[in-house]
């Protein structure tokens, strides 16, 4: 059935060996269930095959307005050189959103992501209007090769979590309470007024911390020219890390995925079950401006005799 079909790629993923895996079929099917060593082989092919044909998959038809991407690192399959599993999801002008990439990389290196890019631009994939992702270097050079019209979004919470790191635990607290209003400013300018009394806070005894939050901050800010109804969406990578969690659940007891095809096509596999129940965007009768092109300013749209 349908249901017990989205339940076996979570099932192997958590990791559970041939035997214990029939075992687990039989305890929900019954002691007919036809499943042995061999028909779980076929199953993982069937699924490779799935994923093959869905990595060349016309993206023509989409209207992509937010893109998210992000490295995700899981213990099991991605083999000893750390390679990272590259995530792009993007939401569409009806408030959608879809996974259209899932890519082993390594390191997130430029080469990696451009390659990732490269791929869903031959699929048709015309440019969003914002691409929201973490610190990496590599993802934003490749960007502006592939995609240079996108804006640019860092996530919050890797930033946050950055300069947290400067600092010693005692302070810690303090520093967060600040870092942590920031994005919710209602402003721009107020967002970078609150900047500001953070640096004369911490500048003289702490001022790694306050470098590496001034480092890239026009990325960190990007999400102001978009509508406020967006901003809970755009300001972090969430998107990709949430869906995610269930994975490492998974990847990081199992010790049998050895190699990088196998793991990314189940990994695709699970992502694909998790798409299903992906909640639409906040105001999605808004993703048409977007879409379109009307500008916003601190979250309001700019009427067009402003932006004139």
């Amino acid at each position: 059935s349908k249901e017990i079909g989205e339940l076996l790629p979570e099932l192997y993923l958590h990791g559970l060996s041939k035997g214990d895996f029939e075992l687990a079929m039989r305890g929900l099917l019954g002691d007919g269930a036809p499943l042995s060593a061999a028909s779980i082989q076929r199953l993982k092919a069937r699924w490779e095959l799935e994923y093959a044909k869905w990595k060349e998959e016309d993206l023509s038809d989409f209207e992509p307005v937010y893109m998210w991407a992000d490295g995700i690192y899981v213990k099991a399959g991605l083999g000893k050189d750390k390679a990272a599993l590259l995530v792009i999801i993007v939401a569409m002008s009806d408030g959608s959103k879809k996974v259209i990439a899932v890519e082993s990389g390594y390191r997130e290196s430029k080469e990696s992501w451009a390659k990732v890019l490269r791929l869903i631009k031959e699929r048709g994939l015309r440019f969003p209007r914002l691409l929201v992702a973490d610190g990496h270097l590599g993802i934003w050079s490749a960007l502006s090769d592939v995609y240079p019209e996108v804006e640019e979004q860092r996530c919050w919470n890797h930033k946050i979590t950055n300069v947290l790191d400067q600092f010693p635990k005692r302070l810690r607290s303090e520093a967060a309470e600040l870092l942590c209003e920031m994005p919710y400013a209602p402003t721009k300018a107020e967002c970078e007024t609150m900047k500001a009394q953070f640096t004369k806070r911490f500048v003289n005894d702490y001022q790694k911390a306050v470098e590496t939050l001034d480092r890239d901050w026009e990325r960190m800010v990007t999400f102001y020219m978009f509508p406020k109804e967006h901003w809970t969406h755009i300001r972090t990578t969430n998107v990709v890390e949430s869906p995610f969690s269930t994975v490492r659940l998974r990847t990081d007891a199992a010790r049998r995925m050895r190699k990088v095809a196998n793991a990314t096509a189940l990994i695709w596999k699970v992502l694909l079950v998790v798409e299903k129940r992906f909640r639409k965007l906040n105001a999605p009768h808004i993703l048409r401006d977007v879409y379109e092109g009307v500008k916003f300013v601190d979250g309001e749209k700019v009427s067009e005799e402003k932006a004139a």
